[in-house]
């Protein structure tokens, strides 16, 4: 799926380095933009935060909190987050398409994380990605070869739950109950719950609502009714939306939505890491 229109290429074209733009991949997400108010935010994947200039302030866990230019948070980790440019760059990669226990030093632990060189890569490849031409360059790019120089470690998950995960990628949306899944991947209910944590590192129904919060991103930079927003990604209703992704940003819908007017956001298919 590709949601830049002609319109938003040309303006990423010649908005220059401080463009404000997110690529999501399947399993991957770079973000460059505003960073909204310091709320408490639990997300599924690996976060690698980036000062986009200056520092940025990083309390993970209810712990202290810390400076530096760059820092990490590890999936489904609560934290809080301020940058004094109030920008940031942002890269995020899904806990289960991952191996933690693999990841390069650099990525091994929460906290601010001295890394000058990375910092400065992250900076670069910004820049370059706000002067690519169109959606076919994005196309074209592996997203950890871009950022990492080669590929993480892949998690290997049972294949009837990489299946379950796969089918709830495709279809956040979908009320697909924990019991449909275990009927689907031939296990009983309560086996099918223990070896779905057992495999993803957390619950079924902490996975699901993170993917489904995920899939909002695809839309924050529309002109739409946030209540069909809510109904479009599953959400029962707007009160039970708002909540959902507040647990997970630490912002309320109308918040994200209202700093990203002014993102381009380019989300593309390929293979499943980039």
């Amino acid at each position: 799926m590709q949601v830049a229109s002609n319109t938003a290429a040309d303006r990423l074209r010649t908005a220059g380095p401080s463009a404000r733009l997110m690529w999501i991949t399947p399993d991957r997400i770079f973000y460059a933009g505003l960073l909204g108010a310091p709320g408490v935010r639990t997300m599924g994947s690996l976060m690698i935060y980036v000062a986009t200039e200056g520092s940025i302030r990083i309390a993970v866990g209810g712990g202290e909190w810390e400076t530096g230019e760059m820092a990490i948070v590890h999936p489904y980790q609560p934290h809080q987050l301020l940058s004094e440019a109030m920008m940031i760059n942002l890269i995020k990669i899904e806990a289960e398409t991952m191996e933690i226990a693999s990841l390069p030093p650099l990525l091994a632990r929460s906290g601010i994380v001295d890394a000058p060189q990375f910092v400065e890569r992250v900076r670069r490849r910004q820049r370059e990605l706000c002067e690519l031409g169109s959606l076919d360059d994005l196309n074209s790019l592996d997203f950890d070869r871009f950022f990492f120089d080669g590929p993480l470690v892949p998690k290997v998950l049972d294949r009837r739950i990489q299946e379950i995960v796969e089918m709830i990628k495709r279809h956040p949306s979908a009320p697909s109950s924990a019991e449909e899944c275990a009927e689907a991947a031939h296990l009983s209910f309560s086996r099918f719950l223990h070896l779905f944590k057992q495999e993803v590192g957390v619950s079924f129904r902490t996975f699901r609502k993170w993917k489904r919060a995920r899939s909002v991103l695809r839309h924050v930079n529309e002109k739409a009714n946030l209540a069909h927003v809510a109904l479009d990604n599953g959400y029962p209703d707007s009160t039970h939306f708002s909540h959902c992704i507040k647990q997970v940003y630490g912002l309320r819908p109308k918040e994200i939505f209202a700093g990203s007017r002014r993102l381009v956001v380019y989300a593309t298919s390929g293979s499943a890491r980039g």
